[in-house]
């Protein structure tokens, strides 16, 4: 393989392995399956984030107009993610390869302890030459705690096992110039670093399906690049798309990986949603954070603590405009911190090593 990528990550979309009545693609699956064992075989690590339980259950039940839409969902999830692992197993055994379900919540990242055990679990199955297949479960999940969809926990999964590369694949060829529908728009191959005005251009609609539009695969496809990682964008659609994207012969986007980051900063880089203290910065402070040098979070360059926390929590912090800079590790608790603010010769608040710059 061209690439030479020895670990992967690829997310399949439900728009990939949905037809278009809604109900399941299985000859996609199995395409799909065909490949990833093909890849196994290379001595490729493989690991399968897969949406497609919604549109599995609704294959074998109907669901009253009258429920409401969570309970819905309850209902076709449980249901399908049987239907959908058993296809995934059936069609993976015809290679004589193992699959394993791992349902996941957002609550399994919620602390280091909790992603450790995640993380040794994947690492367990991919030692036994097991193919994790892993979905978020939306049996159990509630809307206010859900991922913004599988792209944001195929992020999470790829930063987790540092990963080569995370390959996206939905129903389209990647991060367009301009409206995919209009002639003379095309497609972007290559997206170095931070592109501010990316969304200006990318379609806002989602899929018929899922949840998640090309915006928010874009703005996950930069976090996960800037930790290191290669991500793709490419469509699902086309015959043999994963050989023709490892062999570099396919048309689609490209997130260009940066610095290799550590696997604390990978973490903390995922961890916005559990930050437990928010701090603001004043402008140089936030300058010399974001300057790619290695610099700490001193207290001089406070101005203020807008919530509490503990030390070993991870905290926000935010500009004079309250837009985030980055994620830290406190190394100490909101109670000093509030003492030592604006003061010099004080120990750091977040250390180097356990900060993560979010722009």
């Amino acid at each position: 393989m061209k690439l030479g990528y020895k670990k992967i990550v690829v997310k399949v979309g439900s728009n990939v392995i949905t037809k278009a009545d809604g109900l399941p693609d299985e000859a996609r699956i199995k395409h799909l399956v065909n490949q990833l064992a093909e890849l196994k075989k290379l001595g490729i690590e493989v690991i399968l984030v897969s949406s497609g339980a919604v549109a599995s259950g609704r294959s074998l039940i109907k669901v009253s107009e009258r429920q409401d839409a969570v309970s819905a969902r309850q209902l076709l999830a449980s249901i399908g993610q049987v239907k959908l692992i058993n296809a995934y197993s059936n069609f993976f055994s015809e290679h004589e390869i193992k699959c394993a379900q791992v349902l996941v919540t957002k609550e399994d990242f919620r602390d280091r302890a909790h992603y450790l055990n995640m993380k040794n679990c994947l690492q367990i199955l991919l030692t036994h030459d097991v193919i994790p297949v892993v979905n978020e479960n939306d049996v159990v999940s509630v809307t206010e705690l859900m991922f913004t969809d599988n792209d944001e926990l195929a992020g999470l999964i790829a930063s987790m096992l540092n990963a080569d590369a995370l390959i996206i694949l939905s129903n389209v060829n990647g991060i367009y110039n301009g409206d995919p529908k209009e002639d003379g728009s095309q497609v972007i191959q290559e997206i170095k670093g931070s592109v501010s005005n990316l969304a200006s251009f990318i379609q806002t609609g989602k899929s018929q399906f899922g949840r998640g539009g090309m915006v928010t695969k874009s703005t996950m496809a930069q976090k996960v690049a800037k930790l290191g990682i290669s991500v793709h964008i490419a469509n699902g659609t086309t015959d043999h798309v994963l050989i023709a994207l490892l062999k570099n012969d396919l048309i689609h986007t490209h997130f260009i990986p940066e610095k290799i980051k550590s696997g604390k900063k990978k973490w903390i880089a995922h961890s916005e949603t559990s930050a437990k203290g928010v701090v603001q910065l004043n402008e140089g402070a936030k300058n010399v954070l974001i300057s790619g040098k290695a610099t700490s979070l001193l207290p001089v360059g406070i101005i203020a603590i807008q919530s509490d926390f503990q030390k070993g929590d991870i905290i926000k912090i935010v500009d004079e405009n309250n837009n985030l800079i980055g994620l830290g590790i406190a190394e100490y608790g909101s109670d000093k911190a509030r003492e030592r603010i604006g003061q010099k010769k004080q120990k750091a608040l977040v250390h180097y090593d356990y900060f993560y710059a979010a722009i």
